[in-house]
């Protein structure tokens, strides 16, 4: 009660009228690491976010393989579809016949994904494999074009491609458009004499991330290298799992040539008929190799999540278990894609075959993988383990071939409720080293979590918690607004307080089309040429940039804060940057006024130098637009800790609906 006392001595001078909150933060004492992994992100091929959005390409079903074969195209002339091409999971292709008149033409024209953004002076690679069936030579002539305009021409960028001999070989081009286009096609002209035969059509940018020729489109990437997450997890949740097991994502097709990776159908496209899109599928062109290399770029451990021999139970009927899940004796198929995956990612290229497919796609060392999750959102009934049944058959069996890998359970869709009450002892019963927990809740929920994880088990077997997806939805207002976001800031303090626990957490989803969005809110959105981030992506970089190495102790009235009674609204946490020699302080003003606070450090003395991050904004509805990408946006400030006998201490006014970050020098 004395050093209470004193602190508000100390620290509320300047508040004579107003309740000053004093935060006591021990500096002196850093407590329980935070893991490297602590914020990451969560990847899913939702809302296009693969196809049409992080992945580069620009070509719609490039190599007519959707069940329509022709959908994504415009087809003039005499084209005719054949089956027997070069690559044996992708055998159609297209064939242009001459039209048979000087001023008729075979034509074909890819639409994209909802058109195809295109910038004025910027290079472009088209490439695609051809040949001659007849023998000789042809020519092909490939245009940019924009067809709703009153110019004159609607070609904004045009090559032509020479084609010779029998045999498929791949040829490339570079198209530079002349402006730019937000809607463009790419148009192909067959040759007007000679019968030519094209299968897989693409178009890249050529400045794509890192500069891969298979590569993401550089704004999406480079956005997720700026939240520098310590977590990468992927594919995804429900795609890993598919309507049924045929339509599962399977890692094995999505690796080796691209040309010659298999079209999947994506679960999303039917799911909400609302936002219903029917040419939505999986080119699997962002394949695991390209997950696995795009972790190690932005500095990112790899999370892989792989089935776990079940189809999603929301979409199937449990009673008939066998015919929608796999037996418990024909498991070993899914099991082994586990083990071939981890020696895909750390073997040795010259005793594992993938391992040596992992080199010849041009990575010979290791993605030196550590973690794996096994199953999405599965749950066990009370009188049916479903789920755990499978997945100790899966643990047993990976660990005797990879005792190193951490393996993830999971504690279904539900943050609470009988399924997450059966599930949870179940993953320590099971040793599961981390189970993954999902959250889509409204802004009540949040805001009375804080506490979630005070109390959770902290004994040696106990697996620590990865907070898989999570976002607060508000309540009839299912967008990026503000206010929700702020509670996701508030909510975040008690993940920090309790990192002894929890090691890993990523917002879901990631990414959006704004033309092809199924769920929402997301934390980065875009169209075809332009993005923008939600203020929920500039609250998990707070968090990430600035997790520090170690928790301290911060409290008011020897509480913590998280919002309780008495404590206005206010949540806050404490962590230590050893290396950094910093002190970082979070926090979160859910309340509709201004609150005066006071922090009191303990174990550090004198005058010190203050940054400040701040994230604040009047209307709660508010959000980040491409029109407007930063209309809200943290802002950074200074300011000085004032000098005492014993503590360093910071008197400051949080306004309403604030978040603000302090990094205090030691």
């Amino acid at each position: 009660m004395k050093l209470f006392v004193c602190s508000l001595a100390l620290c509320g001078a300047m508040y004579a009228n107003a309740q000053t909150h004093v935060l006591d933060i021990n500096a002196k004492k850093p407590g329980a690491a935070v893991q490297k992994t602590m914020y990451g992100i969560f990847f899913e091929d939702i809302n296009y976010a693969a196809d049409g959005g992080l992945y580069a390409e620009m070509v719609k079903n490039r190599s007519f393989e959707f069940p329509n074969n022709y959908a994504g195209w415009i087809i003039s002339g005499k084209v005719e579809l054949k089956n027997d091409g070069p690559f044996e999971r992708n055998p159609h292709y297209v064939r242009l016949t001459p039209a048979g008149h000087r001023d008729k033409h075979t034509m074909i024209e890819n639409e994209g994904f909802f058109g195809m953004g295109v910038k004025a002076n910027a290079e472009y690679r088209f490439s695609v494999w051809a040949r001659v069936p007849n023998g000789g030579n042809a020519k092909i002539w490939i245009d940019m074009v924009e067809n709703a305009t009153m110019r004159d021409d609607q070609k904004i960028g045009n090559a032509g491609l020479d084609i010779s001999g029998k045999e498929w070989k791949k040829y490339t081009v570079v198209l530079k458009p002349k402006r730019s286009v937000a809607k463009a096609h790419l148009r192909i002209w067959g040759d007007t004499k000679v019968i030519t035969d094209l299968e897989h059509v693409s178009l890249f940018p050529v400045d794509t991330y890192k500069g891969h020729e298979n590569g993401m489109r550089k704004d999406l990437a480079t956005a997720l290298e700026q939240l520098h997450p310590g977590v990468f997890r992927f594919p995804g949740g429900c795609i890993v799992e598919g309507t049924d097991l045929a339509t599962r994502y399977q890692w094995k097709n999505s690796v080796g040539p691209v040309e010659n990776r298999p079209l999947n159908e994506n679960r999303w496209h039917y799911t909400f008929t609302h936002r219903y899109f029917p040419d939505y599928f999986q080119s699997y062109g962002l394949g695991f190799y390209e997950y696995f290399l795009l972790s190690e770029e932005i500095g990112a451990e790899p999370l892989p999540v792989l089935n776990v021999g079940m189809s999603c139970q929301f979409q199937n009927d449990i009673k008939h278990e066998d015919k929608v899940h796999v037996p418990l004796d024909q498991l070993q198929p899914y099991i082994d894609d586990c083990i071939d995956l981890i020696d895909f990612a750390n073997g040795d290229p010259a005793t594992n075959k993938w391992a040596k497919l992992r080199a010849d796609m041009g990575h010979p060392k290791p993605f030196n993988l550590k973690f794996l999750g096994v199953g999405n959102e599965q749950w066990d009934y009370k009188d049916n383990p479903a789920f755990t049944k499978r997945l100790k058959i899966f643990i047993e069996a990976i660990r005797k071939v990879h005792p190193e890998i951490k393996l993830i359970g999971t504690t279904g869709p539900n943050s609470e409720g009988w399924d997450f009450d059966l599930l949870q002892p179940r993953m320590k019963e099971l040793g599961c080293d981390l189970y993954d927990e999902h959250f889509y809740r409204n802004e009540k929920w949040f805001l009375s979590s804080g506490l979630r994880y005070d109390n959770y088990d902290r004994t040696k077997k106990a697996p620590k918690v990865f907070a898989g997806e999570y976002a607060c939805h508000g309540k009839g207002k299912k967008w990026n607004h503000y206010e929700s976001s702020l509670y996701e800031a508030a909510f975040m303090t008690g993940l920090e307080r309790n990192a002894d626990i929890v090691n890993m957490a990523t917002y879901a989803p990631l990414f959006a089309h704004v033309e092809g969005w199924q769920w929402r809110p997301d934390m980065i959105w875009y169209d075809n040429t332009r993005m923008f981030k939600s203020v929920s992506y500039y609250v998990q970089q707070m968090y990430s940039t600035n997790k520090g190495t170690n928790v301290v102790s911060l409290t008011m009235n020897s509480k913590p804060v998280a919002g309780q009674e008495g404590q206005d609204g206010l949540f806050a946490s404490a962590v230590i940057d050893i290396d950094a020699n910093v002190v970082i302080v979070k926090v979160v003003n859910t309340s509709d006024k201004t609150q005066p606070v006071c922090l009191n450090i303990q174990g550090m003395k004198g005058e010190k130098d203050v940054k400040t991050i701040t994230l604040t904004c009047k209307d709660k509805d508010a959000e980040n637009t491409l029109d407007n990408p930063e209309k809200i946006i943290p802002v950074k400030g200074a300011a000085k800790t004032k000098a005492g006998k014993k503590n360093s201490t910071l008197d400051d006014e949080i306004p309403a609906m604030t978040f603000r970050l302090y990094r205090i020098a030691r």
